[in-house]
């Protein structure tokens, strides 16, 4: 099954996350078939517009956790003790930068976001030009509690420093609604208006030429890489292979490994495991 559609229609590319038995979330080959699709979109010069979506029940669940949590993938995303920084940098950032496809690209991409845009779906969603979402939705970065760093970094800004702490320090998952209310996104909507919010969007722009669009596209990013995005991504990037191969990040993969990833996770998100010590928190809420 191909992972990632693409299916241009009209001045529209419509690029889909296809992997619906495990929410679209992300193995080693989603990054790069989602970057080719969007390089195959900015080289065409019938195509306006990208819109971006995920088949099945969400948008994107993030890295698939029983594939590098449970399992360790490629072995990679954690390395024996010692660990090679830069083997898993190099490893991060080629995924970063594929997701940055979504921000390069010549042309607007909308992401239109049901189910969940979470951990590393946030990243490829806050990659976009626009981000519109059902009401219910919900999007946050919660392995920022362990395990995890946002690469992307596109949390502080779209939303700028406090409120980029409040999201991250917590690891919190918000609405549609409280995220288009804190001005993370640029509108949330019912989810039976979603598909008919995001296609008006979306053809307003078609009739743009593509010069035209490219040309604001690029001066309001640049204002944006002025600020100095490309080193927040490698300072990011880094941490993030810190955090998984930290005291903490190694005991949360031991965890995973010795009761599954969902339980773990559930665990993590409720505050109930300490993961210094690697037990649990005495007195902590069981439901969180």
């Amino acid at each position: 099954m191909t992972k990632v559609l693409y299916e241009k229609d009209g001045r529209i590319a419509r690029i889909t996350l296809n992997r619906p038995q495990v929410m679209n979330a992300i193995d080693d080959e989603v990054p790069h078939l989602l970057e080719q699709a969007v390089a195959r979109a900015d080289a065409d010069d019938s195509v306006h517009v990208m819109v971006l979506s995920g088949a099945g029940d969400a948008f994107c669940a993030g890295y698939d956790l029983a594939y590098y949590a449970e399992g360790n993938g490629t072995g990679q995303v954690t390395q024996e003790m010692p660990w090679d920084p830069i083997r898993d940098y190099r490893f991060m950032w080629k995924n970063t930068q594929a997701f940055m496809s979504l921000w390069r690209a010549m042309k607007p991409v909308v992401a239109k976001v049901h189910g969940f845009a979470v951990a590393g779906g946030s990243d490829i969603a806050l990659c976009c030009d626009f981000v519109v979402m059902a009401d219910t939705a919900q999007i946050g970065y919660m392995p920022t509690r362990v395990w995890g760093c946002p690469t992307t970094a596109m949390w502080v800004y779209r939303l700028g420093p406090e409120r980029a702490k409040r999201m991250l320090f917590t690891g919190d998952k918000i609405t549609g609604r409280e995220a288009a209310e804190m001005g993370l996104i640029l509108k949330s909507v019912p989810e039976a208006d979603l598909d008919a919010e995001v296609e008006a969007l979306a053809q307003r722009m078609a009739g743009v030429p593509i010069n035209q669009l490219a040309m604001q596209k690029l001066v309001i990013n640049q204002a944006i890489e002025a600020q100095g995005l490309m080193n927040t991504q490698r300072l990011a990037t880094i941490f993030d292979g810190i955090t998984r191969h930290s005291p903490e990040g190694l005991n949360f993969k031991a965890r995973a490994e010795a009761v599954g990833w969902k339980q773990a996770v559930a665990e993590r998100d409720a505050g109930t495991w300490d993961w210094t010590a690697n037990g649990p928190i005495p007195g902590a809420n069981r439901d969180g």
